[in-house]
């Protein structure tokens, strides 16, 4: 790592609460106070939510006997039952132009990033949003954003110190340190020559990016860099952040079919088999041993491969998931042939655009402005409770859950008039979506699936 210092201009960083995914100030003030009994810890946890309460129960199991049957399958009924309880707030983003990527930073805290390249916070209880600065190259004016790329991934390491995202230049990864979002370092040497499309964190100092150039690199982190400090700065008191190149790049292999069309779409790691999945556009799935360099174990041929664009992983089932056009594809590469058919989402051929795990319970945001839900084990989609109107239809019964999203903002521009007729509704694709269990919320954000749209949509679904 060479740190070669550059700055960023002031700015006032958001107050990021600490710890990630649902932790909450009274976390926070226990931690001030010194420990207290365990009585009252179990009685506070209990009384946030059924999911962290049983987490809690897991972790203190641990060594003695317990009841994890019971509880496994009391959380798994949560997991399926939630989804039906969700409710939604639409929170208001502005002009900004459809938001990629997600993460919660904390109980209150999201950071996105979007299509017109701007890495932002939002409060989901106030609506404030907080603009973060994006780290430039060390060659100014080279690979700047060109419109229509933006930042399509936004990961954080496995102790939630480091977030791994895009930089000005989309070509580049960048490195910011939490919860103070304050820089650590950029790769911008001897990386990639396209978009980053996709992050995966191997480890807490190792990170991998997945480029539209067709090639994911490897980057390693010096724990020096950010350990015990704050942040560097300079003799103006402006931040400033080393400069990094990848510690090995290795390329996609093309098909024959379509070469031009290699380019890596997403990642998803398998901390359990230490391995790499990476999917191309091409239609293709590609596995890779992760160490301190990658070999590539094998390729193949997906059976759905128009849009393939979203990859997720569950280490309890040992599954990877492949969003399509239309299908959800279940893949476990050390079988021979797959098991578990693949789901079909039938929702008008807009695609499957954001994909998460949950236990065995699988979420779909759609390019129509839906969510659905589908459990693995047993086939089939999540379905609306019954209704105890007794002049609703008989067939509302049994019907899928589908969660309808909001309208969200679109600019009424020349293209929309001239294109599209002018259409007051447009369904918003849902590029990203996060859960935060602790506190039973979801966050969804995206918008308008023509590319030459101008718009966005966020919501809470709480």
């Amino acid at each position: 790592m060479t740190p070669q210092q550059t700055g960023i201009g002031k700015r006032n960083a958001p107050a990021v609460e600490a710890g990630a995914g649902g932790s909450s100030s009274q976390g926070a003030a226990r931690d001030a106070e010194g420990p207290l009994p365990p009585k009252k810890q179990k009685r506070q946890a209990t009384r946030r939510s059924l999911v962290h309460y049983l987490k809690g129960r897991e972790v203190g199991a641990r060594g003695r006997a317990g009841l994890p049957g019971f509880e496994g399958e009391l959380r798994g009924y949560t997991v399926r039952r939630l989804p039906v309880l969700l409710t939604e707030r639409e929170l208001p983003l502005g002009t900004l132009d459809k938001v990629f990527a997600s993460q919660w930073l904390n109980a209150r805290q999201v950071v996105c990033g979007t299509k017109c390249n701007t890495l932002f916070v939002v409060d989901v209880q106030s609506g404030h949003i907080t603009r973060i600065p994006l780290l430039r190259d060390r060659v100014a004016g080279l690979g700047r954003a060109r419109p229509g790329c933006g930042i399509h991934a936004i990961e954080m390491n496995p102790s939630k110190t480091l977030l791994a995202t895009g930089g000005e230049n989309p070509n580049s990864l960048a490195i910011y340190q939490l919860p103070t979002l304050d820089p650590v370092c950029l790769g911008d040497r001897h990386g990639h020559k396209d978009w980053i499309f996709a992050i995966a964190w191997l480890s807490d100092t190792v990170v991998v990016s997945g480029s539209r150039d067709g090639t994911i690199a490897l980057w390693r982190l010096d724990p020096d860099t950010f350990h015990g400090s704050t942040g560097w700065h300079n003799d103006f008191g402006l931040p400033v952040y080393s400069h990094i190149h990848p510690m090995d790049v290795q390329a996609i292999p093309k098909a024959n079919t379509n070469p031009s069309n290699c380019k890596v779409r997403a990642l998803a790691f398998s901390g359990k088999n230490q391995e790499l999945g990476a999917l191309s556009l091409d239609g293709y799935f590609h596995l890779w041993k992760a160490r301190s360099t990658l070999t590539r174990l094998l390729s193949l041929r997906l059976p759905y491969c128009r849009e393939n664009v979203c990859l997720n992983y569950c280490d309890e089932l040992s599954l990877y998931a492949v969003g399509s056009q239309s299908h959800v594809s279940f893949l476990d590469p050390r079988q021979g042939q797959q098991n578990i058919r693949p789901m079909c989402s039938r929702e008008g051929g807009s695609g499957v655009r954001s994909l998460s795990f949950y236990q065995h319970v699988v979420t779909v945001g759609t390019g129509h402005g839906t969510l659905l839900f589908y459990d693995i084990r047993a086939h089939k989609f999540l379905e609306e409770r019954a209704s105890s109107n007794p002049d609703s239809p008989p067939e509302s019964a049994g019907r899928k859950l589908k969660l309808i999203c909001g309208r969200g903002w679109l600019n009424h521009d020349d293209l929309w008039v001239n294109y599209f007729g002018g259409m007051d509704e447009f369904p918003n694709a849902l590029y990203t979506h996060c859960y935060n269990w602790p506190e039973m919320k979801l966050f969804v954000a995206g918008g308008p699936l023509p590319s030459g749209l101008h718009g966005n949509y966020a919501g809470l679904w709480s």
